[in-house]
This record gives C-alpha cells, sequence and structure tokens, in this order.
C-alpha cells in the first residue's frame, strides 16, 4: 500500500486535509441537531402546559432557524466531501493504473507468464476501480461514523441509563449481524477476483481465436468453457448477494423495534416522571444515529476487505521485480554487429527439461546467420536470447564481444531489429506504425524501408501512410502485416536484424525479391533468420540447423547437403534434387 499512497501528490494530501475538515463539520452538524429538536419539543411541552405557547415562540423559531443552519452546512459539507473524495481518488487511481502499466511494460516474460495476461488485464482495470470505489467509501463514510457512534452512545448515556440498555441491546443485534457477514462473505471475495480473471481468459481466447473456432464449429464447446466460469462467478455472487441481502431487512428490523422499543419504553418512564418527553424525542434521534452509524461500518465491513483483496493482487504486480535486470551499460567495444553464443543452454522457468543445449557459434558483422529445424526444435527460444526476452540458463550470448546481460536493456534493443513470428501492429496509421521503430526517422527513412521490405502495397491506397490500421492490424492480410513489421524494423536502422520466421506469409516472389533488397541495401547489418522453407535460407552465409534442441549441423547449403543428414531430409521434403 506505500507505494499506493506515493501516488498522492503534495495538493491531494491538502485536499484530503480539507475533506477531514468538511467530515468533522459533517459529524457537529448531524450531532447537535437533537439537542436543538429536543428543546424545541421542550418549549412545545412547557407551552402547552401553560395554554400560551407564544412565551416560548421566539425560542422555538431561534432553535428551528439554527437547526436549519445545520441541515444546510450537513448538507453542503457532504457534497464537498464527496465532489473532493471523488477527485482526488479518481486521480490517485489514475496514477496507480499507470503504474501498474509501466510495470507491466518492464516484466519480462517469466512474470507475464506467472501473472497471465488475462489476470494482468484485470488487475490493471477491475481491480483499481474496486479499490478506488472502496477509499471513495471509506473517506465519506468510514472516518465519520465510528465518531458519530462514539460520541452518540457517550450522549445518550448522560440521558438515560434506562433507555440505553434498549441501544445497547439494538448494537448487540447489529454486530451480531456483521460478524455473520464478515464470516460467510469476506472469503469469496477473493474467488470473485480469480473467477473474473478466468472470465477474461477465456472470453479473451474466444475472441483472439475467433475464426478457428467457427472453422472447426467450436461455438458449442467455447460456450460450454465460458458456461463453466460464468457460472461459478454467477454462484459466488449470487451467494454473496442472497447473504448481503439479508443486511437492509436486518438493520431495518433492527432500527424498528429500537423505535418500537424506545417509545414504548419512554411512555412508561414519561408516566412516572423518569424523564421528560423532550428527552425522548432526543435520545430517539441520537439511537437512530447510531444504528446508522453502525449500517454505515457494516457497509465498509463488506467492501473494505473486498478492496483489499484488490489493493493485495495490485501489491503483487507493483512489487514483482523483472528477472530481467538492466546491467551496468556504457561501454564502448572495437566490434559491432557481432552475435556469439559459447555454450548456451536454456530451459523455461520451472521445466525439467532443457529446449536448447551447449549452442556455440559467431556471427560477424554483415553476415546473414539462417536457422531451420523441425517444429519445436528450439529456433525461436534461441533468438529470444539475444533481445533477452528470457535470459539463458548456462552460457554466455555476447552482443559485439559483450555479454548482453552487461547491457542497458534500452541499449541493448536500440541495436537490434526485431521481427516476431506473428506481425504485430498497433491501432494507428502506417506511418505510425513504422515510425514506431524510429520516432525520428525521416520521409526518406520510412520510404527506404517501403521500398526494401516490399510493402509498396501502402501507396496504392488513396490516403498512402496515413492508411488506417485497425488493432492488431486485421484490416490488413498476413503478408501485408509482415512487411510493415519488417519497415519497421530496418526503419530502426539496427546493427543486428532478427527475423523470427517473418517470411512464412509471403510469396516466393516477394520472399526472394525481399531478400535481396536486403542483402542490397543493409550491407553492414548482420541478419539472423529463423525459417522453416530452404528457398529462404540456402544462400545465407552459414546455415544452423537444430534438432530437439541440439545443433546438429552448421555450415553452407552445400555443405549441409553433404553432411548433414537432418538438412537433407529437410530440404528433400521441399525440393527435388534438381532443384538442390
Amino acid at each position: 500500500m506505500s507505494k499506493i499512497f506515493k501516488c498522492f501528490s503534495v495538493k491531494e494530501w491538502i485536499i484530503f486535509v480539507v475533506i477531514l475538515g468538511f467530515l468533522g463539520l459533517n459529524a457537529y452538524c448531524n450531532l447537535t441537531l437533537p439537542e436543538f429538536m429536543g428543546a424545541i419539543i421542550g418549549d412545545l411541552q412547557k407551552g402547552a402546559m401553560i395554554g400560551n405557547l407564544n412565551l416560548f415562540w421566539n425560542d422555538i423559531l431561534k432553535n428551528g432557524g439554527l437547526m436549519l443552519l445545520l441541515v444546510t452546512g450537513a448538507f453542503l459539507s457532504t457534497f464537498i466531501v464527496s465532489y473532493l473524495s471523488a477527485y482526488i481518488f479518481t486521480s490517485v487511481m489514475a496514477k496507480v493504473r499507470r503504474l501498474v502499466f509501466e510495470k507491466v511494460n518492464d516484466f519480462s516474460m517469466n512474470e507475464i507468464n506467472k501473472f497471465s495476461i488475462a489476470s494482468l488485464i484485470t488487475r490493471s482495470t477491475n481491480d483499481i476501480t474496486q479499490l478506488q470505489m472502496v477509499m471513495i467509501m471509506v473517506t465519506n463514510m468510514g472516518l465519520t461514523a465510528p465518531i458519530m457512534a462514539i460520541v452518540a452512545i457517550i450522549k445518550i448515556v448522560n440521558l438515560s441509563y434506562d433507555l440505553s440498555i434498549v441501544t445497547a441491546l439494538s448494537i448487540v443485534a447489529l454486530l451480531l449481524l456483521i460478524l455473520i457477514m464478515f464470516i460467510f462473505v469476506v472469503p469469496k471475495f477473493k474467488k470473485v477476483q480469480t473467477l473474473t480473471d478466468k472470465v477474461n481468459l477465456v472470453t479473451r481466447e474466444n475472441l483472439t481465436g475467433i475464426k478457428v473456432v467457427r472453422a472447426n464449429s467450436a461455438e458449442k464447446i467455447q460456450e460450454e468453457k465460458f458456461k463453466e466460469v460464468n457460472t461459478k462467478l454467477t454462484k459466488t455472487n449470487i451467494f454473496i448477494n442472497r447473504v448481503a441481502g439479508i443486511m437492509n431487512p436486518g438493520i431495518t428490523l433492527i432500527m424498528s423495534g429500537t423505535s418500537l422499543a424506545l417509545v414504548w419504553l419512554g411512555a412508561y418512564l414519561i408516566s412516572n416522571g423518569s424523564v421528560g418527553f423532550e428527552t425522548l424525542t432526543e435520545f430517539t434521534q441520537y439511537a437512530m444515529q447510531i444504528i446508522l452509524a453502525f449500517m454505515m461500518v457494516s457497509l465498509l465491513l463488506i467492501l473494505v476487505p473486498r478492496g483489499m483483496v484488490s489493493a493485495q493482487r495490485i501489491k503483487e504486480v507493483i512489487k514483482s521485480e523483472s528477472s530481467i535486470k538492466d546491467g551496468e551499460g556504457i561501454f564502448s567495444t572495437e566490434e559491432k554487429g557481432t552475435v556469439e553464443f559459447k555454450n548456451v543452454s536454456f530451459k523455461y522457468p520451472g521445466a525439467d527439461d532443457y529446449v536448447i543445449r551447449n549452442i556455440s557459434f559467431k556471427a560477424e558483422k554483415g553476415q546473414t546467420i539462417a536457422f531451420i529445424g523441425s517444429t519445436g526444435s528450439g529456433k525461436s527460444t534461441l533468438i529470444n536470447l539475444i533481445p533477452r526476452f528470457y535470459d539463458c540458463t548456462e552460457g554466455e550470448v555476447l552482443l559485439d564481444n559483450v555479454n548482453v546481460k552487461n547491457y542497458k536493456l534500452n541499449d541493448l534493443h536500440d541495436k537490434i531489429g526485431y521481427v516476431p513470428q506473428k506481425g504485430v501492429l498497433f491501432s494507428g496509421t502506417v506511418e505510425e506504425n513504422i515510425k514506431y521503430g524510429n520516432e525520428n526517422a525521416s520521409e526518406e527513412d520510412i520510404e527506404n524501408a517501403i521500398k526494401i521490405s516490399q510493402a509498396k502495397f501502402v501507396y496504392k491506397n488513396p490516403e498512402g501512410l496515413s492508411s488506417h490500421i485497425s488493432q492488431g492490424g486485421h484490416n490488413v492480410s498476413g503478408g501485408q502485416k509482415q512487411r510493415l513489421c519488417i519497415a519497421r524494423a530496418i526503419v530502426r536502422k539496427p546493427e543486428i536484424l532478427i527475423f523470427d520466421d517473418s517470411f512464412s506469409a509471403l510469396d516466393y516472389k516477394t520472399d526472394k525479391t525481399l531478400r535481396q533488397a536486403l542483402k542490397k541495401h543493409i550491407k553492414g547489418t548482420t541478419c539472423l533468420i529463423v525459417a522453416q522453407r530452404i528457398g529462404t535460407i540456402r544462400n545465407a552465409d552459414q546455415i544452423i540447423v537444430l534438432d530437439e534442441g541440439n545443433m546438429v549441423g552448421i555450415g553452407t547449403h552445400e555443405q549441409l547437403l553433404k553432411k548433414c543428414k537432418v538438412y537433407k531430409e529437410i530440404a528433400l521434403s521441399q525440393l527435388k534434387k534438381e532443384e538442390l
């Protein structure tokens, strides 16, 4: 919670102090009202007894005017507290939301997989909204309700001991009701948030894979998955709401019973002269304030645990540290554009088996190194170690003869242009998506990147670079998306370009033209290419063949055909002997 409180600025703390002042004013107004009400009833009673109400009329008007002033003060203070608390907590939660977003942005894949994307979305939205609502409610009610209850109890004890016993019994009944709520409802709140994560997970999975779902007529399967988690969430919420539903009629019953008991006992006490009518009126007002205060506390006891669960979930994100740390950075090297793996092995966190084992090779500046192998052989995993999406378990990955762990992450990523296996575009224009790789890129740089990546299709649209790209790039084809992603990497002008099976959606002609353009226009850039097609990599300076995580061959296309059985099998499965 300390990091959340740090989101309060000096201005917001000052506003909070002002809120406390108005809460004090509100409590004073509400606690003073019964005294003036009792005074007015007393004056009316005296006037009725002597048969001349005019003698007390000025006092009645004076007390009535003061009551009106107190009611106005209570109304204005309540309005100001509600307005200011909504303002500061909305502002603070906006900062917390940004803090969570920035923290998640710094996470490595380990942390993202640990929490799950669906859970991180829930924590960034639903949990923060829950916490915001609770903080507003606590400020508006939680700070004044205990004070009002305590002061009102002191006042009624001084007014009448006999009537206080009735109120004490009512308070005990309220506390029992609150205890029942606390025992049965509070443990369910964490379950609700966890189930909300699961609903988000199923919904996100269904929407992301909607094409696959429809193509396989699997709507019923997905509906059943959603129905299962949705039913669990619904049942849990129904249970909470049913138990919470006992509160209102329960409190109403206690309030009505208290009023009835006070009137019955008060009539008896008035008849034997123990208390006056004005005392009973004042006492009844204070008793209702006590019950209302406890009702507010009971409501908070339902909401606060839910808010605490949300706060804990937010705290878990904020306190989590990325397993990928910045290195010391700032050093100069003689080598530029070189990549070297020294006895590198890697296994995913929590896994028993290594994905890649004892990989060693070196890519010199300007070389093209290709990786090929069967599905699951570790190709993508291997190149993901270079930009430190993961850190190798054993061995060293060197960039310009410096261990990648020693670089500051920003400096490391500035050296690399990365094109992922699945092209990712963001909502905006074509130009904005390309400049995502380099916001300072000139018009000439963008045109050059488009030319090299064979993305000239953008000029066929009348809007050209201003053409709109929908979220996820759903309004362009897979091949167009890949070419725009390649243009985005090229415009960075990096030392090293990494293509993680980034030509898979391109036809053979475009693939060949693009590779020729890369070779011609970015001669000094080192290219690392993961591919499935022999045609994509056959002209590479070195081809590394992976099989079940092991490097089983390295060399040129011709060399590997002669000495690497795995490579030859892959080649023959794609091309005829004459073509090879």
